[in-house]
């Protein structure tokens, strides 16, 4: 089970090596982020983009590019369609985003002909190592599905799941989360966790334990579990997966995190046909690092 994103990195080292397609790889984050991957032996990668800037960047970076495949493709759209496509082909294990905005990128990942769709809905996943708790936990979602219905957080739990399954943990907690611990008709969330729970002790959700509605400090505190009298609950401040109401829960409580506490963290899109590296130009070097591991990991539970 990885506690943290060290034992997620001795994962990555028993795992056969991947490759990561960057879209538009003339990033100096990015390539950085590429550089000490191929060093510690996470992952190799084909930088797809304008070939004179990628030089021109990783010039700056000291990083020798003999050590890559790179694909000279100066137009941002055909660079993105080119390296979605290697990853869709097999010639890559999973897809990241480099100078290219969002909304093209996106487009790429959903290319009738080329991406990684799979029919089911995208979502995001950030997988968090915080100071003073004792295993990984796994946000969702914080960054993609603005205001998911309820077949859609159905969905983002599978999503995340498969993902705590890659990281090594085989039966996650969900914690629905909502302001209150108990259902409330005038507080829909609350109805739809109940829903989820449901849905999971009937076997509809499988792989994880569902229980909710929870407030925040009932979900990752023991404590104040005890306190409020959760503790015949299925989860008693020892949630795995926090899944969020909508968007705004979800990043107040990503950005509160990274910005407040300490934290590492690493982050990857979700529902595709292999994983999807999607970070912020805000994001540090080390998230960078980190969500390419991640994806490393869950590329190796797809094969």
């Amino acid at each position: 089970m990885s506690k943290g994103f060290d034992d997620l990195l001795k994962r990555v080292s028993e795992c056969s090596r991947k490759k990561v397609a960057v879209a538009v790889a003339e990033d100096e984050p990015v390539l950085e982020a590429i550089k000490a991957a191929k060093e510690q032996g996470i992952a190799d990668a084909i930088l797809v983009g304008d070939e004179a800037k990628i030089k021109e960047v990783a010039d700056k970076l000291n990083m020798d590019l003999s050590g890559y495949e790179v694909i000279n493709e100066p137009d941002h759209i055909q660079a993105s369609l080119k390296a979605v496509s290697l990853v869709h082909n097999g010639q890559a294990d999973m897809y990241m985003k480099g100078l290219i905005d969002t909304k093209s990128f996106l487009k790429s990942v959903l290319d009738k002909e080329v991406g990684l769709r799979t029919g089911k809905p995208l979502s995001h996943v950030a997988v968090f190592e915080v100071k003073g708790v004792d295993h990984l936990l796994f946000l969702t979602d914080v960054a993609f599905m603005t205001y998911p219905t309820l077949e859609d957080k159905k969905a983002i739990i599978e999503n995340t799941v498969s993902v705590c399954h890659a990281c090594g943990i085989p039966n996650p907690k969900v914690a629905p989360i909502a302001a209150v611990e108990v259902v409330n008709p005038k507080m829909p969330c609350t109805v739809e966790a109940e829903a989820l729970t449901k849905m999971n002790e009937d076997g509809e959700i499988t792989g994880c334990i569902v229980d909710g509605p929870l407030s925040m400090d009932m979900a990752i505190d023991k404590e104040a579990a005890a306190h409020k009298g959760g503790t015949g609950r299925k989860i008693a401040g020892d949630a795995d997966v926090l899944l969020f109401p909508d968007i705004h829960a979800g990043n107040l409580v990503y950005k509160t995190l990274t910005h407040l506490c300490e934290v590492k963290n690493g982050c990857i899109l979700t529902g595709t046909a292999a994983p999807v590296i999607l970070t912020s130009r805000s994001d540090t070097f080390e998230t960078k690092m980190n969500s390419i591991a991640l994806a490393a990991v869950v590329a190796e539970a797809k094969n």
